[in-house]
């Protein structure tokens, strides 16, 4: 080989030794980081990553709440951590974002697998639940309490969920009988089947065991103790290479079963009811609605609103009771959440007080009127203002851009906007990417304009003076 020759080979091996190092440095590099405990204490951070859903994470009122999200802001607490919480769009992406280390912790209950357990460390509090029948239970309804009692008996499932697979397996099993009805509308959710059976619209339908015990509380006379499969074992993981972290969540959940703040925080998601208060109008007696009818006169000119408007929100908030206290920490006679009460200087021990209470949700309906009093109508203003004091106006802003994209009026609250909150319980929509506040409790929402408006409608008609 010529001493040319040797050179050009000499060179040829230069750099594909460099390419080979250099492809190795590359693939280090983009190799996930995963931190453990005494990283995460010297950066000060913890990220955390669950889904929306009603038992996970929410908005509410403008307030972020859910089961999960309660869990590990406890958590991060407890070890001085601010917390940085992401959102996935479905639980296969709750694993990729942990596993590409763009999340130290998965909040959220995944099923324990054999194959999953070779990248990751189950921690915390180890829940088992089962897939469950939803039945009513009002009076002279027939309790299943038997799988077999199914045949030949219509249950109502979303199509290709796992509840309708479940079902699918489970009608096998018994040789076949089972009515199983799939409903095709994209926006209907296993919340809403649930409402249905409560309302007797549907006679069964399924759903897992904490979806359920959560909506016991929306539905009084619903039954969910007949499991139609076995209970599967769920806790919040974290990557192998976090074992302190895993041992971290691990002692902090054993040291929270029993304590007050938990058992508060298991009572507001699954114990409490969520019925509104306002349930049936009050009686009108010599033109007077309630005890506060002064106040609502007082401050109504504020908003440019009808009196009766204020004292049906009153109604529905609080039953015209001061001292109220909602599921979600509502207070007061005009349900004032303790954020809205802080952000507008109002102590918790003023928000009890009537005048105050009024007053303050005056000033709260009136920066919600004013993003939408540009609109014609203001019928259309006034039910837009109420969705955004029930929901948060962040979830309106969102239900009008749904609106949009189905061809609806996003100045019109019937069969317009109403349909774009509608669209905020179906995840197809709160993930999309234009969409800001994420899943909403949409049938809540929807309820709470028709009732208000509807107890307004009376309030006028009783109390005009001829």
């Amino acid at each position: 080989m010529t001493h040319s020759q040797k050179a050009a080979f000499g060179l040829f091996i230069s750099l594909f030794t460099c390419m080979i190092l250099g492809g190795c440095i590359k693939k280090k590099a983009e190799d996930p980081i995963h931190k453990d405990l005494p990283q995460l204490i010297d950066a000060g951070e913890l990220t955390a990553v669950t889904l929306y859903s009603s038992t996970s994470y929410f908005e509410y009122r403008m307030q972020e709440m859910g089961y999960e999200y309660e869990l590990i802001k406890d958590f991060a607490q407890t070890h001085n951590l601010t917390l940085n919480l992401k959102i996935a769009e479905n639980s296969s992406r709750l694993i990729e974002m942990l596993l590409a280390g763009e999340a130290n912790v998965v909040a959220y209950p995944i099923q324990v697998d054999n194959e999953l357990k070779e990248n990751v460390l189950y921690t915390g509090q180890e829940r088992q639940s089962a897939q469950v029948l939803i039945q009513r239970s009002n009076r002279g309804d027939t309790i299943l309490t038997d799988v077999t009692q199914l045949i030949g008996r219509e249950v109502y499932l979303q199509a290709g969920t796992p509840y309708a697979q479940r079902l699918n397996n489970l009608n096998d099993e018994l040789g076949g009988g089972i009515l199983i009805r799939h409903i095709e509308k994209d926006t209907i959710t296993t919340e809403d089947l649930i409402g249905m059976v409560s309302r007797g619209e549907i006679p069964y339908t399924v759903s897992d065991e904490m979806t359920a015990r959560l909506n016991k509380t929306y539905h009084w006379n619903i039954n969910l103790n007949l499991p139609v499969s076995f209970p599967q074992r769920a806790s919040w993981i974290v990557s192998r290479q976090s074992p302190l972290l895993a041992a971290a969540i691990d002692e902090w959940a054993e040291g929270q079963i029993g304590q007050q703040s938990y058992r508060a925080v298991t009572k507001r998601y699954f114990e409490l009811s969520k019925q509104p208060y306002g349930g049936v109008t009050s009686a009108i007696q010599d033109g007077h609605i309630s005890p506060y009818d002064h106040l609502f006169k007082k401050y109504a000119p504020d908003l440019g609103w009808d009196w009766q408007l204020l004292a049906s929100i009153a109604f529905q908030e609080s039953t015209f009771n001061p001292l109220a206290v909602s599921w979600a920490g509502a207070e007061g006679l005009m349900g004032i959440m303790p954020g809205t009460a802080r952000a507008f200087g109002v102590s918790p021990h003023e928000v009890k007080d009537p005048e105050i209470s009024i007053q303050t949700s005056v000033r709260v309906l009136k920066n919600f009127r004013r993003r939408f009093e540009n609109y014609d109508s203001e019928e259309e203003v006034i039910k837009l203002t109420l969705a955004s004091y029930n929901a948060g106006v962040g979830h309106v802003y969102d239900a009008q851009i749904l609106a949009e994209k189905i061809g609806k009026d996003p100045t019109v609250w019937d069969d317009n906007v109403s349909e774009g909150i509608r669209m905020k319980s179906d995840p197809q929509y709160y993930n999309d990417p234009d969409i800001k506040h994420g899943y909403l409790r949409a049938t809540e929402t929807l309820n709470y304009v028709y009732d208000v408006m509807n107890r307004y409608a009376f309030y006028k008609e009783a109390t005009e003076e001829p």
